[in-house]
């Protein structure tokens, strides 16, 4: 990591509900020059299924584009749906509605981008949110997301443990249309490749769980139930989803299965001892970065303090960007990651149904 990126990134651990505590000070916190003013920025997520852009993105960006402009500042909100060509309408009535910053979280990061140009043409910032969109975005703001991929490999590694070339493993990617898929891919291929047997490997749909409940059930009938030993699977949803067809098929014990997202019931099936890990990203680190951007562009100000890395997409170079680093969850330190941070109370986590197996681990 050089010295720009470690210094930023220590910056960001610093991020709080409340300010950037100094980090990046002159130019997005105290003194931007859309502070205080009535901005409006638009918000654009992809989809709803994923329990994490209602429940946590939309109200931390919300609260701290507030926070930024002092209350005056107002977040005009639409969610896709998982439809991008809906996505590219919501973006135009975002240009029609004159909103001063656009943050986009694209459903399909190719197809955004002809609706990326007409908000830069109509004056338009645009920052890239949690996928990389392609067209003329002026920031971007996401987790590491190879890394995570790295991070989840090393976790299926531990868990496979000596049984890592007894059999094979399955790899439930994400879609092709969203670009972190390609990017977790590569960075558990770069951890896992040469130390497992890929028997087989999936592009899953939409992200949706039961299209990961069909390919895993045809992975399990074309190599036998016997032969699975462990499951990559890029997030949580599609981890229920191979979970229900391991089960359905009488797989006993469950082979251990990756996750991401630390969502409700994948923590929930960490705790059951059904799923082995998920990865816990900050989410607040994340939508605090894409609020300041946000307000700092809209307010016509540097990013440059703001900023801890520099990306490519397929069609624009040297993208500022904010880069944030996820975190493996087991059932070993639920309590020190999701809990100490207020995304889930131990009540919330240990309903009646897994409450014992809390208690065994100490989650109460």
């Amino acid at each position: 990591m050089n010295a720009r990126r470690r210094i930023a990134v220590v910056c960001l651990a610093s991020l709080s509900a409340v300010s950037l505590s100094g980090c990046g000070e002159s130019e997005a916190d105290g003194q931007s020059g859309a502070q205080g003013k009535g901005i409006k920025v638009g918000l654009l997520l992809p989809e709803n299924e994923t329990a994490r852009y209602e429940k946590f993105d939309k109200p931390l960006i919300e609260k701290k584009v507030r926070l930024l402009t002092f209350g005056a500042g107002k977040v005009v909100y639409a969610n896709a749906k998982g439809d991008a060509a809906n996505q590219n309408t919501q973006v135009d009535a975002m240009i029609q509605g004159k909103v001063d910053v656009l943050i986009v979280d694209p459903v399909d990061a190719k197809a955004i981008a002809g609706a990326v140009k007409r908000a830069k043409d109509a004056g338009i910032p645009v920052v890239a949110y949690d996928r990389l969109a392609e067209g003329p975005i002026d920031a971007y703001t996401s987790f590491d997301n190879e890394d995570i991929g790295r991070v989840q490999g090393r976790s299926l590694l531990e868990a496979l443990g000596d049984r890592a070339r007894s059999g094979r493993i399955v790899m439930m990617n994400g879609s092709v249309t969203d670009p972190n898929a390609a990017l977790f891919k590569s960075g558990a291929r770069s951890v896992l490749d040469g130390k497992v047997t890929v028997g087989k490997e999936y592009d899953t749909k939409e992200w949706k769980p039961e299209n990961a409940t069909t390919n895993m059930t045809g992975a399990i009938s074309a190599l036998g139930k016997d032969k699975i030993v462990g499951v990559y699977s890029a997030n949580d949803g599609m981890a229920g989803g191979v979970i229900t067809a391991l089960k359905a098929a009488g797989v006993s014990p469950l082979p251990p299965v990756t996750g991401q997202d630390a969502e409700l019931a994948g923590v929930q099936r960490i705790v059951a001892g059904e799923q082995f890990m998920t990865v816990y990203k900050p989410y607040a680190r994340e939508a605090e970065a894409a609020a300041e951007l946000a307000v700092a562009l809209a307010g016509g100000e540097k990013i440059t303090g703001i900023i801890n890395e520099v990306v490519d997409s397929p069609t624009a170079k040297r993208v500022p960007s904010v880069l944030v680093p996820g975190i493996a969850v087991t059932k070993d330190n639920i309590k020190s990651t999701v809990v100490l941070d207020g995304v889930y109370s131990v009540e919330e986590i240990c309903v009646d149904r897994i409450k014992a197996a809390c208690g065994e681990i100490g989650l109460q």
